[in-house]
């Protein structure tokens, strides 16, 4: 397959996982999130990717007032960028081991629909739909997303007139995804965002990441990201087989080893890497063109 001329660069600026203690430049607060929001558009990102977070805690939040307030911000300050909200949160599961019925603290679980309330409201560009349940990392984590709680998601967000970002953590994710189009819950032009390196899930290995791709439905449009070290070199692996990417302080904290990153740094990052391969970065329009997106308004 061809490599990719065109390069749409997403920037996931937090996520929800526990690095706030581990760099300063992580934003937790809706202004923080939105300023890095920004700079990350500043520097080449065509589409950025929220979570939001507690701003006394750090904690990951699916509060739909904190998404409005970064939503609004963003857009305050006239910036072009697609936006993407995050709709994972309300998946995660932490069972006791010795008595799988009970739930332990970190447990945020709710249905499908229930994680959809401040798409609902903002209605944004994209929203994220992760296609199935997966072993999340050690111990005894678990992110739930049935297959029923998928086609009630989808349904609905078809029905909001969103563009799913479909996260695909795993081979039988990306076969499920593809059986929710074949049912008409997913609209071309299908969007995937190939997860890797992710424990336990795809490993990032260019050969799985090629099988993947070559799974996808005619037509798609997808990207790829993989995980600390492997950010940067996964930006070339995913241009060279034809696809988009992803960098952002959601899923690494370094520009180098022992160099904290900013969200602009990383995504400036990405753009030399994707000019030096000799392809063009797109923007936020061209963007919006190649993944079925209403104009800017």
């Amino acid at each position: 397959m061809p490599m990719n001329s065109s390069v749409i660069i997403t920037c996931a600026l937090t996520g929800a996982g526990d690095t706030v203690g581990r760099s300063p430049h992580v934003p937790v607060t809706p202004e923080q999130i939105a300023r890095s929001a920004v700079e990350a558009a500043g520097a080449g990102a065509a589409v950025v990717h929220i979570h939001v977070r507690d701003p006394e805690t750090g904690v990951g939040a699916r509060d739909p007032r904190l998404y409005r307030e970064v939503v609004e911000r963003i857009k305050e300050t006239g910036t072009d960028v697609v936006i993407n909200l995050t709709a994972g949160m309300g998946g995660d599961l932490v069972i006791d081991p010795e008595n799988p019925l009970t739930h332990l603290p970190g447990t945020d679980l709710v249905s499908g629909i229930e994680r959809l309330p401040h798409v609902e409201d903002l209605l944004p560009d994209i929203c994220t739909l992760d296609c199935g349940s997966l072993n999340f990392g050690e111990g005894s984590n678990l992110y739930v997303s049935t297959p029923d709680m998928l086609r009630a998601g989808a349904k609905r967000i078809q029905e909001l007139g969103v563009r799913p970002e479909l996260e695909i953590f795993d081979t039988g994710q990306l076969w499920f995804a593809k059986q929710l189009r074949d049912e008409g819950l997913l609209d071309d032009p299908t969007v995937f965002q190939l997860c890797m390196g992710i424990p336990w899930g795809a490993p990032a290995e260019p050969g799985v990441l090629k099988s993947m791709v070559d799974m996808l439905p005619e037509g798609a449009q997808w990207a790829s990201f993989a995980l600390g070290r492997m950010q940067m070199p996964w930006v070339a692996q995913s241009i060279l087989l034809g696809g988009n990417v992803r960098v952002g302080l959601e899923d690494n904290l370094y520009l180098s080893r022992g160099v904290k990153a900013t969200n602009g740094q990383l995504v400036e990052r990405a753009v030399q890497i994707t000019e030096l391969l000799g392809a063009q970065v797109a923007t936020p329009d061209q963007a919006r063109e190649r993944l079925g997106l209403k104009p800017r308004a």
